[in-house]
């Protein structure tokens, strides 16, 4: 602040002057008794001593708020690590390749308490063709899976994909991850995740885990591809 003081002085120009002087208080030191503030707690005045004090344990609430939410926050991804690990596991022990769609979807939706979800690969070998998971789809939904750089999320506006679910009527949110063999730019498949929850799966959302989602499912489901 720039409020003139005495003969000019400004309070900028005192809390200079302290700030640069770390032995005034100590040349000074009843000068502390004396001083008082207000507290955040009441209107009654408290000593500079016990402000600082006060200050310190509002400090150390935050710093313990934060270490609380560490804490959590470490808790929640060792926890989906875990099921990540689970859900990769039963992908790799799943001898029958045509067995691995199923295994795949309802594997996901047991670890991470997913309600509905579905999937399509057309790429598949012709000895799986008369598999569920071989069904046909539209140019379009191939188009789409293809065109998708990462996993769609958003409201359920009537796609295609949504009328895999058992119960699609009942589905607000939906996720819609491509799945890919090599490098290449076309899908040879789609992951689809329903939620009646709008919130579940929303455009703003990170898609970082869906990504690996779709990469480890990708990579099993390779299995099913003409050699």
């Amino acid at each position: 602040m720039t409020t003139p003081g005495i003969q000019g002085i400004t309070e900028g120009d005192i809390a200079n002057y302290l700030a640069n002087t770390p032995g005034f208080f100590e040349r000074h030191a009843d000068l502390l008794a004396t001083i008082t503030l207000p507290s955040p707690h009441g209107g009654r005045a408290v000593s500079l001593q016990e402000r600082q004090m006060e200050m310190l344990r509002e400090k150390i609430r935050a710093l313990e708020h934060k270490i609380i939410e560490m804490i959590r926050n470490g808790q929640e991804n060792v926890a989906i690590a875990d099921r990540l690990h689970r859900w990769t596991r039963a992908i790799m022990l799943t001898h029958n390749p045509g067995d691995l769609p199923q295994v795949l979807v309802s594997e996901l939706q047991h670890e991470f308490l997913i309600p509905q979800a579905g999937i399509r690969v057309w790429g598949a070998a012709e000895v799986f063709g008369m598999m569920p998971f071989a069904r046909p789809v539209s140019d379009d939904v191939k188009s789409f899976a293809s065109s998708l750089t990462i996993p769609y999320c958003g409201a359920n506006s009537g796609f295609e994909a949504a009328q895999w679910f058992e119960d699609p009527g009942t589905v607000t949110s939906i996720a819609m991850i491509p799945l890919r063999h090599g490098v290449g730019p076309g899908a040879f498949g789609l992951l689809v995740l329903g939620s009646p929850d709008p919130t579940r799966y929303t455009a703003d959302m990170g898609t970082d885990f869906l990504v690996g989602i779709g990469e480890i499912a990708s990579a099993g489901l390779s299995r099913l591809l003409p050699v």
